[in-house]
């Protein structure tokens, strides 16, 4: 059986209790502009710590800040092209459903048409 299970997305608190723990520190300079793209953006905590967490022995506190950073800003653009992709979709459908209704409306009527040297009537 599929089940979505929705999520709830990282907060600045949220985020800053996360920082705590993996990195230690309790601000930090980057600290404001990481709230920032919190708010503009949507990730889950899971994709936060796994941002913030080292992935070596000499990553510091302000490499992780900036992997956390480009990871949010990479969201965000995907968030944005799935956004225009949803948008593009839904006009495809208005107008085919705009043709549809226009075809339905429609008088059908009899042409003559002439096929090899025999003259008969279709519907159109």
């Amino acid at each position: 059986m599929d089940m979505r299970i929705e999520l709830s997305y990282c907060g600045f608190e949220a985020f800053k209790f996360l920082a705590k723990n993996y990195l230690g520190i309790d601000s930090h300079e980057l600290f404001e502009t990481v709230r920032q793209q919190l708010e503009e953006t949507k990730m889950t905590p899971a994709d936060v710590a796994e941002n913030l967490m080292p992935k070596s022995g000499s990553d510091d506190a302000e490499t992780c800040l900036r992997r956390l950073m480009k990871a949010l800003e990479e969201a965000k653009e995907e968030e944005m092209k799935r956004k225009a992709e949803e948008e593009e979709k839904q006009k495809e459908a208005e107008k085919l459903a705009k043709r549809r209704r226009r075809r339905k409306g429609r008088k059908k009527k009899w042409k003559m048409v002439q096929r090899r040297n025999m003259k008969h009537w279709r519907m159109e």
